[in-house]
């Protein structure tokens, strides 16, 4: 499966990706707001990524993780997934992790942006969900660009490298698009 962007190529994640996925994971920046931590080694990535994979090989399927390049450079942007909840519920939770090379130029919008249009178009889903720590401004910046609506928030909900953070919920309904 694969998705196109007028500027993005969002396809399936393979064990070929693991590489980038570990550099990403790695990063202190892309650390700063994710429960998952520093891998301690590129073996812990590679476990996790079997663990995403089997995941979307599941039937129902529920999970949906995916690679997200560059359409012309084919250069590696990130990752993007959509994960179902109680399939009578249509309603799922998306995340997203950018590489540091390319913040601020709008890709995770636009990744986000399909993804969304992906789940109330092709899974015919009512409610798509977000969290995002209260502190994580682009992030915020992301899910509101795309029209995810900020709907509360949790005290004290994410561990974040030994604290408890304040957590921001956001969703977006198929009627809003």
């Amino acid at each position: 499966m694969e998705l196109q962007t007028n500027r993005l190529h969002i396809k399936e994640l393979s064990l070929a990706e693991l590489e980038k996925v570990h550099q990403l994971h790695s990063f202190t920046q892309t650390d700063e707001f994710n429960t998952l931590g520093i891998p301690e080694n590129i073996q812990t990535t590679k476990s996790l990524l079997n663990e995403w994979i089997q995941q979307q090989n599941n039937v129902p399927r529920t999970f949906y993780t995916f690679y997200i390049q560059h359409a012309q450079s084919n250069e590696f942007i990130g990752l993007i997934a959509l994960n179902l909840g109680r399939l009578n519920f249509k309603i799922a939770e998306v995340w997203y992790k950018i590489h540091p090379d390319h913040w601020k130029q709008g890709y995770a919008t636009e990744a986000l942006k399909s993804i969304l249009q992906f789940g109330f178009d092709n899974l015919k889903l009512h409610r798509i969900e977000a969290g995002c720590a209260v502190e994580n401004i682009a992030s915020i910046n992301v899910l509101e660009k795309a029209g995810m609506i900020k709907e509360g928030s949790k005290r004290k909900v994410l561990p974040i490298r030994g604290n408890w953070i304040d957590n921001y919920f956001y969703a977006i309904l198929d009627t809003d698009i």
